[in-house]
């Protein structure tokens, strides 16, 4: 089984673009003593989780991504994990809710936004649901308003965090985890390699646990290519 990271395709005729972000976001943490480790990730989303329920006071604290003492980041972290998927790395700068934003431009029927998300025209996530691609199951609309006629609909799938790099991608100029507040400096080489013991036998799209990559399986790839939908592009991994 062959598998692909999954990419933007910005060749012709593809011109589209969205300036957004997700509604909510758990916020930055105060640097720690020890390594200095602060801020947060970026591109990590969960775009189905539901919060309107919280009370706006808590609300508006996760519209608000600067720093908070540890503390208050561990009570809103905790606040927010019984609306997240139980798989969900609960992070600063992770986002929660629906994209929203401005859209320009031509789109295919798929877009990987940033690398590191996947949006997909309605009718083509049914056309790929109904060809049996797994991994497509979460899904839900963005709130990104696009400029021109008949703007695409696209739905933004929550792919599950499923699979590592291989250990020989690690770089030796990593850093283990701090003793205090467990931040570990991971950095990969070029080019990727999946662990394969770690891939899923039961998805055909997901991201890895760490590196955050949108990976596909040879059968998303070809029902892609079969279905002759456009807007993104597969490069190729190993797995070992």
């Amino acid at each position: 089984m062959k598998f692909y990271i999954v990419e933007e395709d910005a060749s012709p005729p593809y011109t589209g673009d969205i300036n957004g972000s997700h509604m909510q976001r758990l916020p930055g943490k105060e640097l720690c003593p020890t390594c200095g480790a602060g801020g947060g990730i970026g591109g990590l989303n969960y775009p189905c989780v539901e919060l309107s329920s919280l009370p706006a006071p808590e609300l508006k604290k996760l519209s608000n991504s600067w720093p908070v003492p540890r503390p208050e980041f561990e009570r809103l972290r905790e606040l927010v994990r019984p609306f997240a998927p139980s798989w969900a790395r609960l992070e600063s700068g992770v986002g929660l809710g629906p994209l929203t934003g401005k859209g320009s431009g031509h789109f295919g029927q798929l877009f990987a936004y940033l690398r590191s998300d996947l949006l997909v025209q309605v009718q083509a996530l049914a056309q790929l649901r109904d060809a049996g691609v797994r991994g497509l199951e979460q899904s839900c609309s963005i709130l990104v308003r696009f400029r021109g006629k008949n703007p695409p609909e696209f739905h933004e799938v929550q792919l599950e965090l499923r699979g590592l790099p291989h250990p020989d991608s690690v770089s030796p100029k990593s850093k283990p985890p701090c003793p205090t507040c467990g931040s570990a400096d991971i950095r990969y080489l070029s080019p990727l390699i999946l662990d394969a013991a770690s891939i899923p036998p039961d998805l055909d799209v997901f991201r890895l646990h760490q590196h955050l990559d949108i990976i596909a399986s040879e059968r998303f790839k070809e029902t892609v290519t079969r279905l002759e939908l456009g807007g993104v592009k597969f490069r190729e991994v190993e797995a070992r």
